[in-house]
Parts: C-alpha cells; structure tokens; sequence
C-alpha cells in the first residue's frame, strides 16, 4: 500500500468509551471518567481519561463510528494497559478527550485528564506546565501545500507566503522568526488549517511530518509534503511525549518503563507500520531521557 499513512480501526474500539465533552471547560463527569486523581490512581480505580486529537488521521482520529485510531491512540491504550498489567490491576475503561494544541497543559493541570499523546512536542515551556513521559518518536517539521504548487519547494520560498498552523503550536511561529516576511494565519484546528489550503486562502500549512503526511494521504493528489531544512539539516526536532501532571514522579516513570516494554515487545513497530509509513521520518527514542531539553 503507497498511502503515506494507512488508517487501521482499533481492534479494542468496543472496550473503548468515547467522551463527547466539549474541547473546553470540564463539566461534573471528569471525576467519574477517572480524571482528577493521580494517573496510576485512576488505573488502579479502573477508569482514566486520555487526550488525543480527534481529527488527524493516522495520529489520533475518530471515525465515523466513534472508534478511535492512530499511532497516538495505541500507544496511549498500551501504556496504560501495560502500567495496569504491570501492578495487577484490570486493564481500565479508556474515555477519550479531545485535546487540542492551545488547550493540552491547561487540560492536565486541571486534573481533566489523566494524560495526553496528541503529537505532544516536548519543549522547556511546556516541561514548566507538566512532566512527560518519553519522548517514544522523533519526526520533524515540514510544509503541506497544493499538488500543482510549483512556487514553493523550501525554507526561503515562504518569503511574504501566506502559512498556516495552530494556535499554542510552536511551528509556524520558528518559521516566522527565520523570515520574518511570511505572514501568518491560525486556526484552532490542523484539519481548519486543511481547508483553508484546499480553498487556496493559505499557501502553505506547517506542522510536523506525521501529522502532514496523514492528510496527504486522505486526499490523494491534492497534497503533497515539502521537507524543510536549514543548513542541510532538517528545520526542527520534535520530540513527541505523553504529558501528565507535573511533578507525577511515579506516573512518568511507569509511562517510560511502559514505553520501553512498547519498544522491545516490538508492539511500537507494529503501531507504526500500521498506521504511519516510514518515509514520514519516524525514529525511536529512549523514553525518560530528556537531554535535548539543554541544548
């Protein structure tokens, strides 16, 4: 299969209970989905709320069925089944929450959900908010833009572009500060940012490869990826993490013996293959090392 990234329905989507709550605010349910307490709490009491996104295929997407797929979906249904097997526990009833970018640390620190792997950049801002586990994948920054674009095939073609991304999303802002010419426009949403690039209103939308090259593939020859570089070497590093509320020593660190297990049982190759084709640039990385932070 040629797809950059391939779809695959969760296999565990029946024992999954999906939650409609709004993206903002928190409504009397949290503590009932398992939220509000310590993540290994929740595991153990056998109901725990993650965040993910909703709309990125081959990420985290939910379906027209309600089930959720992507690699951010199994890896977070792995890590909290494998803490819980890990100590005895029953594997827990899973809520999923929309997390979008601009909302990700606030909806931690309120206690509205237990953790979060929605393409979760690791970054010293953020490691302020929250702890994380990982990283569990390195991928990089790149462009999406129309299939019959011509104009645009690096870095310095953006100059006095119109470029798109997220609001609380870190990409398009380090592009602004390498060319200072390219005017910016934010959505809430990548898949808004999506729409805006298909009605010609934006020229470009920058975020990492993963997330680019999933809707690339969901529309077949009228998106196509543009690796950006700078220097000969690729734009950014992003760090992918599972964030969870700050200072939860003992979460992260079963989170990362979780994750290690992932890698060695081989079930993160799996995740991968299933969902995410390898050209997108996805490589492994020691989760609980996060030296990169200092440089």
């Amino acid at each position: 299969m040629n797809r950059a990234f391939r779809v695959l329905a969760a296999t565990t989507a029946a024992a999954l209970s999906l939650s409609l709550a709004a993206c903002g605010g928190s409504d009397s349910s949290d503590s009932a989905d398992g939220a509000g307490g310590s993540l290994l709490a929740n595991i153990e009491a056998g109901k725990v709320t993650l965040g993910t996104k909703f709309d990125q295929p081959g990420l985290g997407l939910r379906e027209p069925d309600g089930s959720m797929t992507g690699l951010d979906v199994d890896v977070a249904t792995y890590v909290v089944n494998s803490i819980a097997k890990d100590n005895g526990w029953a594997e827990p009833e899973i809520t999923w929450r929309e997390t979008p970018s601009a909302q990700r640390e606030t909806l931690i620190s309120n206690g509205e959900v237990d953790m979060i792997t929605a393409t979760y950049s690791i970054n010293k801002s953020r490691a302020e908010s929250v702890n994380f586990g990982g990283p569990y994948l390195l991928t990089h920054q790149a462009l999406l833009i129309q299939d019959a674009n011509t104009d645009i095939n690096g870095l310095d073609d953006l100059d006095g572009k119109i470029l798109c991304s997220v609001s609380g999303s870190t990409p398009a802002q380090k592009v602004k500060d390498a060319l200072p010419g390219v005017q910016l426009q934010e959505y809430d949403t990548y898949s808004s940012c999506v729409e805006a690039l298909r009605q010609g209103n934006v020229d470009a939308l920058t975020t990492d490869a993963t997330i680019l090259g999933g809707y690339a593939a969901q529309s077949p020859g009228t998106f196509k990826l543009v690796e950006l570089e700078k220097d000969g070497e690729p734009f950014t590093n992003e760090y992918y993490g599972i964030g969870l509320k700050k200072d939860d020593a003992a979460g992260t660190e079963a989170i990362n013996k979780a994750l290690q297990a992932m890698y060695d049982d081989g079930s993160f190759d799996k995740f991968v293959d299933e969902n995410i084709d390898g050209g997108t640039g996805v490589t492994k990385e020691t989760p609980g090392d996060l030296s990169f932070l200092e440089k």
